[in-house]
């Protein structure tokens, strides 16, 4: 997604933010985020420490970088920085377009000794004005994996216990002279009391979608970009699947409901990168007046919201709420512009899931190869499963078979093409 230039503000601010703190960011004065607690200084000072609480079970995250699930990251002289903090288009999610460069480091996941669903971040930190740290934490539970959540301030208290955490840390700079570094990641988790909502389906919103094009650049997760390849990104990383995984997908369509596409989010994007509209206003991470399932770009471009801008600063110059890769745009909904799409969020809802391992998977409407194509379901899409019925026999990736899985609409894909199934039992439609 193309956009002009855009000057970063400036800031009277050039000391160095050391500290300790129990998780998340650490913002800078050219961010909207709040400053979390902690000292300035006009050169670097001792980190200061805020013990981890001694209850629950303790773990420390291995800093050093492993491979191709860590993006713009290195491992030296005790700290992690970025590898590269000069903002080009290989440094920044190729989606976003903003003058930033950022690195990730994702941690391996725990598998808890009991269920826990409150996670607690010891972070050992250093920020120049200008950039930020900060620490996201998921868990796994038999429906999948919660959406990341910041250990800000505050813990991260998912709504049911998990079995497994998994932890990234992030780093952002708007200037290649502001360095961040972290020291020292030490996670706990344990359990508190915490309200289970009703199973509820998968969110659903029309919103606004761009071409990403892009191809060359690299994604948030580390991709680099394929001709026609088959993906999307969203303006948030509460929901960014590690590389080479659908654990969030998404289901797009046209708005006649003609084409769709299971694509997995890869990139974060448009606009902005702290932007999970389609949650509830007590989840939504900011501007939370706005209504559920309305981006913070649409409310610019379409009413002055934010005075028209990004968290950038940038004068918002279209409403998308998600970005295309090509393969999505022009293969799976047939676009041949940018449009409106409707857009089902599956995490966000329940039931047996189906991983796909070998596509793009064609989608019909029945369950034979003769049946008219519908979309396509991108490699590692995670879709969910109806039920399933017996059809044409096909030969693919993992099996011979005769099972067909059903998706929502009437539509079907071959099991054959299928990984795995998780998240629940598949019953005869």
């Amino acid at each position: 997604m193309a956009f002009g230039p855009c000057r970063p503000p400036s800031s009277l601010l050039a000391a160095l933010l050391t500290l300790t703190l129990a998780g998340g960011l650490v913002p800078t004065a050219a961010t909207a985020a709040p400053r979390t607690p902690g000292h300035t200084t006009t050169g670097p000072a001792p980190v200061a420490s805020r013990g981890t609480p001694t209850s629950g079970e303790h773990w420390t995250v291995d800093l050093a970088v492993a491979g191709g699930d860590d993006v713009n990251v290195r491992f030296g002289a005790g700290r992690l920085r970025l590898a590269d903090p000069h903002p080009t288009r290989r440094t920044r999610p190729a989606a976003l377009g903003a003058p930033i460069a950022e690195g990730v480091l994702l941690a391996p996941a725990r598998t808890l000794a009991g269920p826990a669903n409150r996670v607690r971040v010891d972070l050992t930190a250093e920020a120049a004005t200008g950039a930020t740290v900060g620490v996201q934490v998921r868990g796994w539970r038999a429906t999948g994996w919660t959406e990341w959540r910041e250990a800000g301030t505050g813990p991260a208290v998912f709504d049911r216990p998990v079995t497994r955490v998994q932890a990234r840390v992030l780093l952002t700079t708007r200037d290649a002279h502001a360095a961040a570094s972290v020291r020292a990641v030490r996670l706990t988790a344990d359990s508190t009391t915490a309200a289970t909502p009703a199973p509820t389906a998968a969110r659903s919103y029309r919103v606004f979608a761009t071409r990403e094009g892009e191809v060359g650049g690299v994604t948030a997760n580390g991709r680099t970009i394929q001709p026609r390849d088959h993906f999307v990104a969203l303006p948030s990383r509460r929901g960014l699947s590690p590389i080479d995984t659908g654990d969030y997908t998404v289901r797009v369509c046209t708005t006649s409901g003609s084409r769709c596409e299971y694509a997995p989010v890869w990139d974060v994007g448009p606009w902005n990168t702290r932007d999970d509209y389609w949650n509830p206003a007590a989840v939504r991470e900011n501007w939370k007046d706005l209504p559920q399932g309305r981006p913070e770009a649409q409310a610019a471009y379409q009413y002055g919201y934010n005075g028209g801008k990004d968290q950038f600063g940038r004068t918002v110059l279209n409403p998308a709420g998600i970005d295309l890769a090509d393969g999505t745009f022009w293969d799976g909904l047939l676009l041949t512009d940018n449009a409106w799409v409707d857009v089902t969020y599956l995490w966000t809802g329940g039931g047996p899931r189906g991983v796909i391992g070998s596509g793009p998977l064609n989608v019909r409407t029945g369950p034979g190869t003769s049946y008219p194509v519908r979309g396509l379901a991108a490699t590692h899409a995670n879709v969910p499963v109806q039920c399933y019925v017996t059809g044409q026999t096909v030969t693919g990736t993992y099996r011979t078979t005769n099972r067909w899985n059903r998706l929502a609409g009437g539509q079907y894909v071959s099991h054959a093409y299928v990984s795995t199934v998780y998240g629940g039992t598949v019953s005869r439609c």
